[in-house]
């Protein structure tokens, strides 16, 4: 069985501890390490890898400790080359695993699967396995998905915004129109979820996490009422 927990999940920061009771990961690094280590009961020797979608702070902002802490660290060529540039990584770069999009590989028990998704800079997707064949999902930060996938049995999701609420905020002046049109060309907010979860297999989905929701522009209690209606399964809403 499959445990996740959410060590935060906004634009301030994101990241997750995955583990099927084997060899535990975390997906993002975009808190302080102090952060991690505490929300992890400082088991931080334990932890198999961590895999980063790309190169914006709230996803790797802790790059760099996590690698002195003798983590290997999974991202493609481009977010590698960016955090490089930008002085995230500097030692321990035996540590840094390129990874590319459908190229599979391995983390102690778990098969990882990368995908491309689409933002403002290179972004990927996982979809891991563990040796019971229990699979997950993981999307975020991306305008849309043009993959499918079956035998699904946790689904964790950005679910940003909704459009009703985002045009209301521009409307009342609290969001700038420029704004909106990014959030909308880089995010999925919970029309492309719906869309999303339509069109996979759910018949073995135990869990749904829903991600990285804005702080203005998202409703808690609205988007877990309606993806459960829709979905029928649990939904959960990733610590902030």
């Amino acid at each position: 069985m499959i445990t996740i927990k959410s060590l935060a999940s906004s634009s301030r920061g994101n990241c997750y501890w995955i583990s099927d009771g084997i060899t535990p990961i975390l997906i993002e690094c975009g808190i302080p390490f102090k952060e991690i280590q505490k929300g992890t009961n400082f088991e931080i020797s334990i932890i198999g890898g961590c895999l980063v979608s790309h190169s914006h702070k709230d996803h790797c902002k802790s790059v760099k400790d996590i690698l002195k802490a003798g983590i290997d660290v999974y991202m493609s060529e481009e977010t590698t080359g960016a955090l490089m540039a930008s002085g995230d990584i500097i030692d321990s770069v035996h540590r840094v695993n390129v990874i590319q999009a459908k190229k599979e590989f391995k983390i102690g028990s778990w098969v990882v699967l990368p995908f491309d998704l689409i933002h403002d800079v290179e972004n990927l997707g996982f979809l891991l396995q563990d040796q019971s064949g229990e699979k997950l999902v993981y999307i975020t930060d991306t305008a849309y998905c043009k993959y499918t996938f079956t035998g699904l049995n946790y689904i964790m999701v950005e679910c940003n915004h909704s459009r009703d609420i985002l045009n209301a905020n521009v409307k009342a002046g609290t969001v700038p129109e420029a704004m909106r049109r990014r959030i909308i060309k880089t995010h999925f907010g919970i029309e492309q979820v719906k869309e999303f979860l339509k069109s996979n297999d759910l018949l073995a989905v135990n869990e749904i996490h829903l991600l990285h929701l804005s702080e203005g522009n998202s409703d808690e209690a609205r988007f877990k009422r309606e993806i459960q209606a829709l979905t029928g399964k649990m939904v959960k809403i990733a610590k902030a």
